[in-house]
């Protein structure tokens, strides 16, 4: 892990927590990965406190695993998570996208062009990080049309392992193309106001990761954990 600069713009703990849960949500950090407060704490130039509290944080997460009397580790994937994970987004997000498309105005179709273009370059380029944060931004757009803005805390607070599928999906340049393509028509539909379509195509949109996961399970099967 070396070559993290820390900004010292927020709480430090807060900022080795983001730059931790960063790498370990986009595969940087494979599972298995074994990390030691006193060594990530060296690394950081940061004493044991806020190293403590961060893996403490993570370990709830899901993303560390404690092994008493054995040491730290990235954990695997978490299969059941994904699927929770998933089932929450479909049922809130196919309901509001409907909710977007009946409460939709001339200026929310506008958003919704800027966000697909924003979207753009990154597709390009197969910027698979910069692309993210966008992403996410549509969905969000989307939500706050519906007038549910709150809603995207609560899917945030369970999507953890979803995530880090997502971020391994990504680094394929297809599969990026096949996610802004699907984006593209849902905002089609939206500004059509198909809500019939938009909803159609976000339970497609949302059930990719299925097909995702058999394409990881086969390339990079050491980031998931064992079915029980």
């Amino acid at each position: 892990m070396t070559g993290l600069v820390l900004e010292h713009r927020a709480p430090i703990a807060r900022e080795l927590y983001a730059v931790l849960r960063q790498r370990i949500l986009t595969g940087a950090l494979e599972p298995g990965t074994t990390i030691s407060e006193t060594s990530y704490a060296g690394q950081m130039g940061v004493s044991r406190t806020p190293v403590r509290e961060v893996f403490r944080r993570l370990a709830d997460e899901g993303l560390l695993e404690v092994r008493p009397q054995v040491g730290t580790y990235v954990a695997a994937i978490s299969l059941t998570a994904v699927h929770d994970s998933q089932f929450v987004r479909e049922t809130l997000e196919c309901r509001t996208v409907r909710m977007a498309v009946e409460r939709a105005r001339p200026e929310d179709d506008a958003a919704l062009r800027a966000h697909l273009e924003r979207q753009r370059p990154a597709v390009l380029a197969g910027d698979y990080i910069a692309f993210f944060p966008a992403d996410e931004a549509l969905h969000v757009e989307l939500i706050r049309m519906a007038g549910r803005a709150a809603i995207w805390s609560v899917i945030q607070d369970v999507k953890t392992q979803l995530d880090r599928v997502r971020y391994l999906s990504f680094e394929s340049r297809d599969w990026l193309g096949k996610i802004f393509a699907e984006h593209e028509r849902i905002v089609e539909r939206v500004i059509a106001r198909d809500a019939d379509g938009a909803e159609a195509i976000m339970r497609e949109h949302l059930r990719t990761v299925f097909t995702a996961i058999e394409r990881l399970m086969a390339s990079k099967p050491h980031f998931f954990a064992p079915s029980r």
